[in-house]
């Protein structure tokens, strides 16, 4: 069974991110320029996206419990607002797969779990070793009240799931999941497969993260993919629907490929996070760059498909000794009182640690930033 220090650079993401993103990429997407915001438009927003002062240690740590959903590592943060308090939705990795957790705050740095709201199902099923939720339908708007959305009377999440059990392994699916309490979730048969007849070369290695925005009544389903070659790039597309059944690719997929060799993002465009704020749009993501790390930054559009990269790092790793001090990444955002929160996952080497008959030689978890 696949662990985070044993998996091979063939079958895991995780030891692509630290043994092979030094490799050379041919494969690296160019695109024709398209047409820019200004820069008035764009330094007025980016001011308004900047979340320079982080928070010195991890706010969801993983338990180190054998058994535990979250005894290896916390990741993927989805921060909301409901009930009159703030939640905070990751997914946990225990050794086998991934399982999805909530926790609960009043001031957005200090958490309680609250355990798992979307477990591994039943053998067979498309979760039967991975069941990651990464995004319920919210209110559009930055710097609204970062609340959820009904859609039919009911809340409407993504999920992803690996084929196999170990550490992302094999290429993975992304589906609809319903709520009508945010504990229990029934997970509808996926929509978006690797192998759909319509998928891209971009996407033919597997999916990740998806993230689903309504607007004037459609949907718009980001979500970020690889190709198949070793090493692969990832890059985020876009997929539309107005029924939630049919689902159609974007002609110009993908929609933020990777930059040029040697910029910060020529690995990876990934994990897309996406909000309106001062009538345009923002699209977080994580970039992964030739020389190994990975860091958040964020893209902007006036119409959802077609984006700017602002090139500038939002949440930089760390020092030596930091919590982040590997990777700062997969970016979730919401805010309280006018004030800009950045939740990200931090990743920091540490000495080999087992839990139970897994291993890992980092401590990976949910870190923020603050405007």
């Amino acid at each position: 069974m696949a662990t985070p220090s044993q998996t091979n650079c063939a079958g895991s993401r995780r030891h692509f991110l630290t043994a092979c993103a030094a490799a050379a990429l041919g494969a690296a997407t160019t695109r024709p320029a398209r047409a820019a915001l200004s820069p008035s438009e764009t330094e007025t927003v980016m001011a308004r996206l900047r979340t320079p002062n982080k928070h010195p240690s991890l706010v969801l740590a993983p338990s180190w419990q054998e058994g535990a959903y979250d005894a290896l590592a916390v990741d993927c943060p989805f921060a909301f607002a409901h009930d009159g308090a703030f939640h905070l939705m990751h997914v946990g990795f225990d050794g086998i797969g991934y399982r999805t957790g909530i926790a609960r705050s009043e001031d957005l740095i200090h958490w309680k779990k609250e355990g798992v709201i979307l477990d591994r199902g039943p053998a067979g099923s498309v979760t039967e070793y991975n069941a990651a939720l990464t995004w319920i339908v919210r209110d559009n708007d930055l710097y609204g009240p970062g609340t959820l959305k009904r859609v039919n009377g009911r809340f409407l999440g993504t999920y992803h799931a690996y084929p196999k059990p170990g550490y992302e392994t094999g290429p993975a699916a992304i589906g609809l999941c319903w709520s009508d309490d945010l504990r229990h979730w029934t997970v509808e048969p996926p929509c978006l497969r690797a192998s759909d007849a319509d998928a891209g070369p971009w996407e033919c290695g597997g999916l990740y993260k998806s993230c689903l925005v309504e607007h004037e009544g459609t949907f718009f389903m980001f979500y970020n993919a690889k190709t198949k070659a070793e090493p692969w790039v990832e890059q985020t597309g876009l997929a539309v629907s107005t029924d939630l059944k049919t689902w159609t690719r974007a002609a110009g997929n993908p929609l933020l490929p990777v930059g040029s060799k040697g910029a910060v993002d020529d690995v990876f465009c990934s994990d897309p996070a996406v909000v309106r704020v001062d009538g345009l749009w923002a699209l977080f993501f994580y970039t992964l760059s030739s020389d190994g790390k990975a860091r958040d930054s964020v893209a902007l559009s006036k119409d959802l498909k077609t984006w700017q990269k602002s090139g500038e790092i939002l949440v930089d790793v760390g020092a030596p000794g930091e919590v982040d001090a590997r990777y700062a990444h997969k970016p979730s955002v919401i805010t309280r009182d006018g004030r800009l929160c950045h939740f990200y996952c931090a990743v920091a080497p540490a000495p080999e640690r087992a839990v139970g008959p897994h291993k890992t030689s980092e401590t990976r978890g949910i870190a923020v930033a603050f405007s």
